[in-house]
């Protein structure tokens, strides 16, 4: 896949394609529902393709949290979830934050070797996160996801 013509702009209107990869991310438009206005929101396209969304949500004074990133399921595996975390820290850094986080799924694998491959170091489990905030149960990778990951990194 050719890269060269990839870029992330702010979102400017969430559109259903948005909606789209913001559940396959989280599968809860109630909780996403509670940070989108609050968020910085970018997207990844090519042209008029739309190929990701990363979410980005100020914490705690120069902490910003991921709180959605999603990359369309036909262009997966193509570094582009790398690009958009990169996207991030770069944003993050040049907005004087000085940590990154992250929460994701203990049965999230994919997305454990890629938060971990990019510089984040887990930091807390929140056990039953996924049970206690969601109405129905979660499988992924043919287990019933129960805890949320956080992991952390700082930056230079």
């Amino acid at each position: 896949m050719d890269k060269s013509d990839n870029r992330i702009q702010p979102i400017e209107q969430i559109t259903q394609a948005h909606w789209q990869l913001l559940l396959d991310a989280d599968p809860s438009k109630k909780i996403i529902n509670s940070y989108l206005a609050r968020s910085f929101k970018f997207e990844l396209v090519c042209g008029k393709d739309l190929l990701g969304v990363i979410l980005l949500l100020a914490t705690h004074p120069r902490t910003v949290e991921i709180v959605n990133i999603a990359v369309d399921e036909k262009y997966r595996n193509h570094g582009l979830g790398e690009d958009l975390i990169n996207f991030a820290c770069d944003w993050a850094k040049k907005h004087d934050y000085k940590t990154i986080e992250i929460g994701t799924g203990s049965t999230s694998f994919a997305q454990l070797y890629l938060y971990q491959k990019c510089g984040f170091r887990v930091v807390n489990i929140d056990s039953n996160f996924f049970v206690d905030n969601y109405s129905k149960p979660i499988i992924e990778n043919k287990l019933v996801l129960k805890d949320m990951i956080r992991l952390k990194k700082k930056l230079p």
